[in-house]
């Protein structure tokens, strides 16, 4: 599952995440600047070589889904980010969230980062 994505292969999970299962055709129809039903087919068993995704076949068509959840994945693709770009420091990657010159967070934000932050606190060690 660390295989990196193209474009278009994230635009099609995030289809699938969207609606949780879908055919080619339903992909197709989703995606920005449509490419044509073989290239959609083509991306989709690329994607299920890859492991991404899965098939089931219902009334004589595929119908294609994620393989792992949408937080599964979500945690994955992180923790690949804070180890290629942060040295696997999650302190590295707060002080970049927080830097004003590269993101201006809302205080809402900011105050549901400080809740998390003191959860996190009080959840025992593992």
């Amino acid at each position: 599952m660390t295989d990196s994505l193209s474009r278009r292969e994230r635009q099609i999970l995030e289809i699938l995440y969207q609606r949780e299962r879908a055919s080619a055709q339903e992909v197709r129809e989703a995606l920005p600047e449509s490419p044509s039903y073989s290239a959609v087919r083509a991306l989709l068993r690329i994607l299920e070589e890859k492991g991404h995704i899965r098939h089931e076949e219902e009334g004589g068509k595929y119908i294609y889904l994620p393989v792992v959840s949408r937080t599964k994945a979500r945690k994955s693709a992180l923790n690949r980010v804070i180890d290629t770009f942060f040295e696997g420091s999650a302190e590295q990657v707060m002080a970049a969230l927080l830097d004003p010159s590269s993101r201006k967070l809302s205080t809402s934000e900011l105050d549901r980062i400080a809740r998390l932050i003191d959860q996190a606190r009080k959840e025992p060690k593992k």
